[in-house]
């Protein structure tokens, strides 16, 4: 065939195949409606459709980059979703360029310890070679199982594409499974034991971020197929931000969004998730990057980790607190009940301390506690400032060695601990001042000549300071304090940062 005018009955399916194949590749056909518009010449003839639907696989493979390989028959929902279907060959269609639709979610996942395996691997490349079959095959085969799409990139980065919340978190937990030798999914439909080969690699751990399920967030799908918008990106922040609250184990960040129409979607026809009550959602407040702030959740699935579900209340609480800028006191009562609560549902510890602090060398669960009542008493009720931000630096430090410790708490403890540094630096300004006023009245007889002769001597001034700062001379401390947080609210505003400054 030298033109589609020349098709009859006695053309063969390979003659007009190889016809519309060149046409393919010198990429005048892009399109199924383009290919349908060159071939409307054989169209009328049923012989002709079997090469028609081979051009239209040719032309997924040549086009439709990261959704090449689905088809209505393994990924049913996702082609509802992205496929403008043809009325004449209903397995057929146009991909859409630019998606603005609610059911659509991207995960982009991570593997822990990637380049450390390679690195050691360099002189067995058998397990490398294992390890990117096991990524191209078993990882593409569990997504499909789980009616998603996943495609590699740069090596130990996966994204996955799915059109709902449940897929895209099943899909997610079952490449954990697979690769953590886990079983959290349970799901007899899709496998995820290692077979053949891939038995001999190691466990590793996977981070992944989760976001979609909003018609304000596009998906643009490029000419080669590839991947671009707000959805891609804010799924790269969300997995940077589980990297750092986990740069050793697996963990899950995913939108609230992600979490709010995953149980809409298992309120009435309850998926395996859902039915073997495997995961649960804590909320991670808010991660800011690039001037966009994402309500965020971490998906628990380790039942080690279940405790956090006793402190999830607490949390909450704290960022409504933070939310609504209650510097005054409630976020210090808020955050060192949080810590209490902590406290009390984490598994136990026991650290020995370099150098003893309030007289504890050794610090426990109870100790820690002990620590947390101390501050709110100096804060809340003694209106000691000095003091209580002591203890809070104190519990910073500590909290930090406490093996199991969450991260997530101890980034809210270390940021809400460096805004009431800042205010203390103004209020010592104001004290200090008013020290120097009322000097005569908070040092008697020879401690005010001692006084007076030490701002000479800095450091004996900086001690007596510091009995002049916590003295009850000055009367207006609270006030003082107050004052201060009310004056600088725009500087104590406070969230998450995620990804590159």
């Amino acid at each position: 065939m030298k033109d589609i005018g020349e098709y009859s009955s006695a053309t063969t399916e390979y003659e007009l195949f190889s016809f519309l194949y060149d046409k393919v590749l010198s990429k005048e056909i892009k399109t199924f409606s383009k290919l349908k518009e060159l071939a409307s010449a054989a169209l009328k003839d049923k012989q002709a459709q079997p090469a028609i639907m081979k051009v239209f696989e040719l032309l997924k493979r040549m086009n439709w980059g990261f959704f090449s390989g689905i088809n209505p028959g393994t990924h049913l929902k996702l082609w509802k979703e992205l496929v403008i279907p043809d009325k004449d060959f209903p397995e057929a269609g146009d991909i859409k360029k630019t998606l603005q639709i609610s059911d659509l979610y991207v995960a982009m996942l991570d593997i822990h310890g990637y380049t450390k395996f390679c690195m050691e691997s360099r002189k067995n490349l058998s397990m490398m070679h294992t390890l990117d079959w096991a990524i191209e095959n078993e990882i593409k085969r569990i997504s499909t199982l789980c009616g998603a799409v996943m495609q590699r990139e740069r090596g130990d980065e996966m994204v996955v594409v799915a059109a709902s919340a449940t897929d895209a978190l099943k899909t997610t937990l079952c490449i954990i499974d697979y690769f953590g030798k886990t079983n959290v999914v349970c799901d007899p439909n899709v496998p995820v034991k290692r077979t053949g080969n891939a038995e001999a690699l190691p466990v590793f751990k996977i981070t992944a971020g989760i976001t979609g399920g909003n018609t304000q967030s596009p998906l643009i799908i490029t000419e080669r197929g590839n991947l671009s918008g707000f959805l891609l990106n804010s799924g790269a922040r969300l997995q940077t931000r589980a990297n750092e609250l986990s740069p050793k184990d697996s963990r899950i960040m995913i939108a609230r969004q992600v979490m709010m129409n995953y149980e809409k979607e298992n309120a009435y026809n309850k998926g395996v998730l859902a039915r073997n009550n495997a995961i649960f959602f804590f909320d991670a407040g808010l991660i800011e990057f690039k001037g966009v702030m994402i309500p965020a959740c971490e998906v628990v699935f380790d039942e080690k980790q279940r405790y956090k579900e006793k402190f999830s209340e607490e949390m909450v609480k704290l960022f409504a607190s933070i939310r609504d800028n209650l510097w005054e006191q409630r976020i210090v009562q808020d955050m060192l009940e949080l810590l209490i609560k902590v406290a009390r549902t984490m598994p136990v510890f026991s650290i020995t301390l370099p150098k003893p602090i309030y007289e504890m060398q050794t610090i426990t669960n109870d100790s820690y506690i002990e620590l947390c009542r101390n501050a709110m008493k100096a804060y809340c009720t003694e209106e000691d400032y000095y003091m209580a931000l002591d203890f809070l630096q104190s519990l910073v430090d500590i909290s930090e060695q406490a093996p199991n410790f969450d991260r997530l708490v101890l980034d809210y403890m270390k940021g809400i601990v460096n805004k009431y540094k800042f205010i203390l630096d103004a209020f010592e300004v104001h004290i200090d001042r008013e020290v120097d006023e009322k000097a005569e009245d908070i040092f008697q007889g020879n401690n005010y000549k001692t006084w007076l002769a030490a701002k000479n001597g800095s450091q004996v001034y900086k001690k007596l300071l510091t009995i002049g700062r916590k003295s009850h001379a000055i009367t207006k401390k609270k006030n003082i304090w107050l004052n201060l947080i009310s004056k600088n609210k725009d500087k104590m505003e406070f969230t998450l940062y995620s990804g590159k400054k």
